[in-house]
């Protein structure tokens, strides 16, 4: 049997159950669409190996769809279908991207072997792109940026157990990238091919957050003129992240609950229950131990959900990642500028290391993405960044100073290693070489320089500072 999906895009019904019973019998797993939009909306909930559309179609014609799949879901292949008089646009679209095109009325035969190549070419390039995606892993972990040890763990934690079932609790601040380390865990995961589910769930009304979870069957509540299926039935064999999750009501809490310990869900307005393979992640920027015991949280979903937890260090307490995090948001956002902006100055760069970066990750990246646009020459100044940045300090002005007196970017970028070793040894000669002094200066723990003391093989001169018990005083 084929286990090939097919989705057929058909506006004439009788024209679309024909093929569609067709594949079936030839052991394809077909759903059908008779709009664009329809087979769009299909498409975003699960993967199929080929869409077979009609090239004229009322609404969202079938050129239209076809440069929507190939921008949305590149590995998907597309045949159309076409009447006589209409070849020379198939071939056009073969042109745009099409896998083949089929003449109406359509050949049985023809069909069968079209759809059926097309599906090996969809499953090799899948193979193809999971085997790079594993080889990449085995260097790095793709979206997350970072050489401080607390981030280097948080990989090895991510990869470990991104290949099970398990669930995944993510805590950290606003802005520290929970989401980056929810979408790492599942690209790892044997759930990688199916798409991944995610919901902010204080972005959603509490009237309003249960049918997007749960959805409904039609005629459930005035309005509900169709059968709705929710994110956690979308999410059937995937991956689906709940970010902030301390923000549901304590009612959707129970019912949550029950999806995970039964591993079914029931749409709003129904009467029967699907079983659901879900894999969950979950995120807060709550200490949700505390909010167990202000009674805000049930202590059992609690414990259901805080299977392996994660926790992500604020931007402060990462300092020396942010030049690294600076430079890759550089590199992503270059285009805005048509590659003009290639670098940081290292006036800069001090200002970036100077801030406390209340917003974590994501406040940079927006930091780094305006001064961009702002920028009139090849290189990030001060005067490119946002007030805010300029105006608040963490360290004092004198150490900007040094920054950048002693530190020189090449005009290739900037080396991380020598930044993070002149910054250290900065600290170290500031504080008069005690650790905790220099740690405290640089917004660190002491167990963290004395990590990269020992990385860098610094060891402080004769006659200097305090010894390693003293300096943890």
């Amino acid at each position: 049997m084929n286990q090939a999906s097919v989705l057929v895009v058909e506006d004439n019904d009788l024209e679309r159950q024909i093929t569609a019973d067709t594949l079936r019998e030839e052991g394809f797993a077909v759903e059908e669409a008779a709009l664009g939009r329809r087979a769009m909306e299909l498409l975003q909930l699960s993967r199929f190996d080929v869409v077979l559309t009609d090239l004229m179609m009322p609404g969202m014609s079938g050129e239209e769809m076809l440069a929507k799949v190939k921008l949305q879901h590149p590995a998907t292949q597309v045949v159309v279908l076409t009447a006589h008089g209409t070849i020379e646009s198939a071939v056009q679209a073969m042109k745009n991207g099409a896998f083949y095109y089929l003449t109406k009325p359509t050949d049985r035969e023809a069909l069968v072997m079209t759809v059926g190549k097309a599906a090996e070419l969809a499953n090799l390039q899948q193979e193809n792109q999971l085997l790079r995606t594993q080889m990449e892993g085995k260097l790095q972990v793709e979206g997350i940026i970072g050489q401080d040890p607390a981030i280097q763990e948080i990989i090895k934690i991510v990869r470990k157990v991104a290949p099970s079932n398990s669930t995944v609790l993510i805590q950290g601040e606003s802005g520290t990238g929970k989401e980056v380390i929810a979408r790492a865990i599942h690209r790892l995961s044997p759930r990688a091919q199916r798409p991944f589910v995610a919901i902010n769930c204080s972005a959603i009304p509490d009237t309003l957050i249960e049918n997007e979870l749960f959805g409904h069957e039609r005629g459930a509540f005035t309005g509900a003129t169709e059968r709705k299926i929710g994110l956690i039935e979308s999410a059937d064999k995937s991956t689906l992240f709940l970010d902030e999750i301390a923000d549901l009501g304590i009612g959707l809490q129970s019912k949550l609950l029950r999806v995970l310990q039964e591993r079914e869900v029931r749409r709003v307005g129904g009467n029967e229950s699907f079983h659901v393979d879900v894999r969950l992640i979950a995120a807060t920027n709550r200490n949700l131990a505390e909010e167990v015991a202000e009674e805000r949280f049930r202590e059992d979903l609690y414990y259901r959900i805080n299977v392996v937890t994660v926790t992500l260090p604020p931007l402060r307490d990462r300092r020396s990642d942010i030049p690294l995090l600076a430079t890759h948001t550089l590199d992503r956002f270059s285009h805005l500028s048509g590659g003009r902006v290639k670098e940081i100055s290292r006036e800069a760069m001090a200002v970036l290391l100077d801030y406390s970066w209340p917003g974590n990750v994501r406040q940079l990246e927006s930091a780094i993405e305006r001064a961009i646009l702002l920028c009139e020459g090849d290189k990030i100044t001060p005067r490119d960044l946002p007030q805010e940045v300029l105006a608040r300090k963490t360290l004092a002005r004198g150490d900007r100073g040094r920054i950048s007196e002693r530190f020189e970017i090449p005009a290739e970028g900037i080396n991380f290693e020598h930044l993070e070793r002149d910054l250290i040894m900065q600290a170290m000669e500031r504080a008069d070489w005690v650790i905790a002094k220099a740690a405290k200066m640089l917004g660190m723990s002491y167990r963290t320089l004395q990590y990269r003391l020992d990385k860098f093989g610094i060891h402080r001169p004769e006659g200097k500072g305090a010894s390693p018990t003293e300096a943890k005083v």
